[in-house]
């Protein structure tokens, strides 16, 4: 299991230069986790792309769909108490937070290609390039 920040569900989600790590990432581990939070985000990149005429309603309601059944069961609440705590102790935003806080928990790595994410906790934090690099290494 690993969790995932909401960039790397929508980079497997909706077509980018990412999207190939994404899916290489998913072959590796397949148990994507992540604090309920993703659910709001990604539904906000999702009205975006709608808003800018990149796909239609339907599109977004079924990529949803999609997204919903691929994290079912692994959507975790964070603590508030360590949120704020990891907030305070650096410059990231109480939303990047719950990643970090979530994947504590589960005493596993959390995948992001947020830059300050990786600088600021990278003890919790592995960049998707690495993660899938490790990956086919070993393939």
């Amino acid at each position: 299991m690993i969790v995932v920040d909401t960039n790397i569900i929508g980079y497997l989600f909706l077509s980018s230069d990412q999207s190939p790590l994404a899916e290489r990432a998913l072959q590796k581990d397949g148990e994507w986790a992540a604090p309920i939070l993703w659910r709001s985000e990604f539904r906000n990149v999702l009205a975006l792309y709608v808003r800018k005429n990149l796909i239609t309603l339907h599109q977004a309601q079924r990529i949803m769909t999609d997204a919903l059944a691929l994290m079912r069961g692994r959507e975790f609440e964070s603590s508030s108490h360590e949120v704020l705590r990891l907030a305070a102790k650096s410059n990231c935003s109480a939303y990047d937070c719950e990643f970090v806080a979530v994947a504590g928990d589960l005493g596993v790595p959390l995948i992001t290609v947020d830059k300050q994410l990786l600088r600021e906790f990278s003890a919790a934090a592995v960049s998707l390039n690495t993660f899938v690099k490790s990956f086919l290494k070993n393939v």
